[in-house]
């Protein structure tokens, strides 16, 4: 019998989040009798043992809010736990503590919300014995066996909005407005928000682009009276024959970002149309999220408390077809979702005058 399960919140937070830390500790508490004990700050918490359970009164009212309550981090990995020694940065395996923390906290079960990496290193406590099921958690829409994932809509809102917004300063000051979005080596933002906002160029990784296009359909604009153009620039973009941009963090990790200054330069050089950057950063991962994304985080937390009920572990709640069904862990990590190029989405934009630098 599973009376007792932990629950965490893994990688980059995203709108939805205590969408579903509610629905897992409400049907948990409600409809089985169970005790939900909330892990802060992802597999950090797991590593030091940082436990506190949570009541139903715990998770009222936070179904609007943005963030977790529990705290997240992308880099506690116990399995490449960071540790300084002296001028350098070594990485432990610390993923033994965890599983003693498990048995300490009394837990039958860890429910896992988070994206791809977080996925990765729950499957790993699976295959280390460890009953775990995992909810699917990323604005990047990115992640394997799932239709959608939630924190996506919530996303492509905010950037959509910014393009509105930036079309009309654009036209006011006869400007190109390049704007820079998320989504990793994946372009489903960049994409989205682009039919979405009009953009009259979307780049994005699965179609490395060519600059002398991208200036080719901004110059045609221009020809046609259109004194403005709107280029969305996914943050893993890059040009034929290149590669991803990125920019170095305080503490030496390398992350991608800056494609959308590099783009900025090259159509002013080239057209001598002056030309502005907007890089929307963590204002995608803010805020309260969107009713598909509360719905959908609702239904994927009380179909993970159900399975972890069922006592079937070892796998990913994913949405297919409508429907939230439990697909095994390994068809779920280890890959992306990507754009197709030859999709529906893309080869719709293109018929509607999108260019997409080819």
């Amino acid at each position: 019998m599973v009376r007792r399960v932990g629950v965490l919140t893994g990688g980059g937070d995203c709108p939805g989040l205590n969408a579903v830390i509610r629905a897992i500790t409400k049907a948990g508490i409600m409809e089985h009798g169970m005790e939900i004990v909330g892990i802060e700050n992802g597999f950090g918490g797991l590593i030091h043992g940082l436990f506190r359970e949570l009541k139903s009164r715990d998770v009222s009212g936070i179904l609007p809010r943005g963030g977790t309550i529990l705290g997240t981090t992308n880099r506690d990995n116990p399995f490449a736990y960071p540790v300084e020694k002296g001028d350098e940065v070594v990485y432990e395996d610390r993923s033994d503590e965890c599983m003693e923390n498990f048995r300490r906290a009394a837990l039958d079960a860890l429910i896992v919300i988070g994206g791809d990496g977080s996925q990765s290193i729950g499957y790993r406590f699976y295959q280390k014995g460890m009953p775990v099921v995992g909810v699917p958690k990323t604005i990047d829409n990115d992640l394997l066996a799932t239709d959608v994932t939630f924190g996506y809509e919530s996303a492509l809102l905010t950037a959509t909005e910014a393009i509105d917004k930036l079309h009309t300063t654009a036209e006011s000051h006869h400007r190109v407005m390049v704007l820079e979005v998320m989504g990793r080596e994946a372009g489903w933002i960049a994409l989205g928000a682009g039919i979405a906002g009009g953009a009259d160029v979307i780049l994005i990784p699965e179609i490395p682009f060519k600059v002398d296009r991208v200036c080719k359909k901004i110059l045609q604009r221009v020809e046609e009276k259109k004194n403005f153009s709107i280029v969305v620039v996914a943050e893993g973009a890059y040009p034929e024959g290149g590669s991803p941009v990125y920019k170095t963090t305080f503490d030496g990790r390398k992350k991608l970002g800056g494609i959308g200054n590099w783009v900025a330069e090259e159509i002013e050089m080239e057209t001598g149309i002056e030309t502005r950057v907007t890089v929307l950063g963590h204002l995608q991962r803010g805020g309260t999220p969107v009713p598909f994304d509360r719905i959908l985080a609702t239904r994927y937390g009380v179909a993970a408390i159900n399975e972890v009920a069922k006592g079937n572990f070892g796998v990913v709640m994913c949405l297919q077809n409508d429907r939230v069904v439990p697909i095994p862990m390994e068809k779920v990590v280890g890959g992306n979702k990507l754009v197709d190029p030859n999709g529906e989405l893309v080869t719709y934009a293109k018929e509607i005058g999108t260019s997409f630098g080819i």
